[in-house]
């Protein structure tokens, strides 16, 4: 890759060279950044459940691979894609529905977000847990910061939606979510 790039410095005027070159992140569209994103719970989130009066359902769950939790008395119940609340809400509606308890009390609490990973110019790339309220440059930070080589103006971010998966490219101060996976590319000027 870096001879072509020796090449057509050699061949291309200066604005064809820089996108010749470029880190291909240029053609992602940016990541989006309205405020504080609705968190939606996905396979490998570990969630504290309390039920009140049913004591044998309150307990820690593990979101299994399919996206649902068991619990004693209802089976299966889907867990991925939903906020805590609405877990909250769709758990209650079948003890209702099934007639268990009438005025169900239900809890749902995020005890461990699945991580996010890192990938490409950094230190040290890999698995990390994930922390509330992270960003590109503190998933750098936690991988042991950049290598000489690395952009550190922009990262790929592949986040896997209810709708699918995108990529997006993101600055330093993108806002990071769980199960995310942070590219940083290396830069080339």
């Amino acid at each position: 890759m870096h001879r072509r790039c020796a090449l057509a410095a050699l061949l291309l005027p200066a604005p064809l060279l820089l996108s010749a070159c470029s880190s291909g992140l240029g053609d992602l569209p940016p990541i989006e950044s309205s405020g504080p994103a609705v968190y939606r719970l996905g396979p490998g989130d570990e969630i504290r459940l309390a039920v009140f009066g049913f004591d044998q359902m309150s307990n820690s769950y593990t979101i299994s691979d399919d996206g649902t939790i068991s619990l004693p008395l209802l089976s299966s119940v889907k867990a991925t894609g939903r906020t805590p609340p609405e877990l909250e809400t769709a758990i209650a509606g079948i003890l209702r529905e099934r007639q268990l308890a009438p005025n169900a009390s239900v809890s749902v609490q995020v005890m461990k977000y699945r991580p996010i990973y890192i990938l490409g110019e950094v230190q040290k790339p890999g698995q990390y847990p994930y922390v509330p309220g992270m960003t590109v440059t503190t998933a750098v930070a936690i991988a042991g910061g950049y290598t000489f080589r690395a952009n550190q103006k922009a990262a790929s971010v592949r986040r896997v939606t209810p709708a699918g998966g995108t990529q997006r490219r993101a600055g330093p101060n993108a806002t990071i979510l769980p199960g995310d996976t942070i590219r940083v590319p290396e830069a080339w000027f």
